[in-house]
């Protein structure tokens, strides 16, 4: 048994004449094991909208997430970041 996702962070790329970030969200958020999503603009073109994704719940499937994005027209370009486990391990703030 493998251990549940917990936090995804994407960088997706969304065509401007697509579904709306609300609509994106909400449809994430309807997937059975989120719990929450947030999606910032990082940049616009005239054509696509660059998107980072968070998701998080107590066991997200990133299938799921990966067919649904995709039935929307979206394409993930990169996972940022993945917890995954029975607790969510945040990033120490390392000072130089």
């Amino acid at each position: 048994m493998s251990a549940p996702l917990r936090r995804l962070v994407l960088d997706v790329m969304k065509p401007i004449k697509g579904p709306s970030i609300i609509e994106v969200a909400k449809s994430i958020a309807s997937l059975n094991g989120v719990e929450g999503v947030n999606i910032t603009v990082k940049e616009l073109d005239v054509e696509t909208a660059t998107l980072n994704v968070t998701i998080e719940g107590q066991d997200i499937s990133f299938e799921k997430v990966e067919d649904l994005l995709e039935s929307l027209g979206c394409v993930i370009h990169s996972i940022d970041q993945v917890i995954t486990g029975k607790k969510v391990v945040e990033e120490p703030d390392i000072e130089d």
